[in-house]
């Protein structure tokens, strides 16, 4: 497997940067192989890690921060946010997303609900208004979308939504909002809601 994880010592931090293309199993080995190297380069040192590049799940997160805790005890810093949603994306990306992790919900969500899903989710019922919806990647609405849904909510502008009935005030993709005026636009059957130029366009 090659290499992923390049570092580069700066004047007060040490960056851990790895390849937006990697696998998650090409990370782990990445790092196995670097940490012996790492271990001798602190010694006492306590110069705090910054690990950038590709956009982690939470759980990746976690498991790569306990992997070097146990060989190295400095503090560590992610640039992938670990809260969904706009306050949390720091950057943006375009990562394919037509192979995802998916999620199967049975069952509408009620106002005041709110789901968060690290991959794509397929929500078979409606999504009330008042209720909410947060994905990684895509989200699939079998039936009416009248609340709020947000996909690509770490940053990623190449998720999409779609619904059999789209009747919300406002849709989310990555950094990018849209409002929508219910007295001038339609209600829009069979949706499919993308980015293009920076703008969502709903189908």
């Amino acid at each position: 497997m090659k290499n992923c994880i390049n570092i580069n010592l700066k004047k007060n931090e040490l960056v851990m940067r790895i390849q937006e293309d990697a696998s998650y199993e090409n990370i782990i080995d990445s790092l196995k192989k670097k940490l012996p190297e790492l271990r001798k380069l602190y010694k006492d040192d306590k110069t705090p890690i910054r690990v950038s590049g590709k956009i982690l799940k939470n759980k990746e997160i976690d498991e790569l921060q306990d992997m070097i805790k146990q060989e190295i005890d400095v503090d560590i810093e992610f640039d992938t946010p670990k809260t969904f949603g706009l306050a949390g994306i720091k950057k943006t990306f375009n990562q394919e997303i037509a192979v995802s992790e998916t999620k199967f919900h049975r069952g509408s969500l009620r106002s005041g609900q709110k789901m968060e899903v690290e991959g794509s989710i397929v929500i078979m019922g409606d999504v009330n208004s008042g209720a909410e919806i947060m994905a990684l990647d895509n989200i699939i609405v079998l039936g009416n979308l009248r609340g709020l849904a947000h996909a690509g909510a770490k940053g990623n502008k190449q998720a999409i939504i779609a619904a059999e009935v789209f009747d919300s005030v406002q849709v989310r993709i990555a950094n990018v909002v849209k409002e929508i005026d219910r007295d001038e636009e339609p209600l829009h059957k069979n949706s499919y809601i993308y980015i293009h130029d920076d703008k969502i366009v709903i189908e």
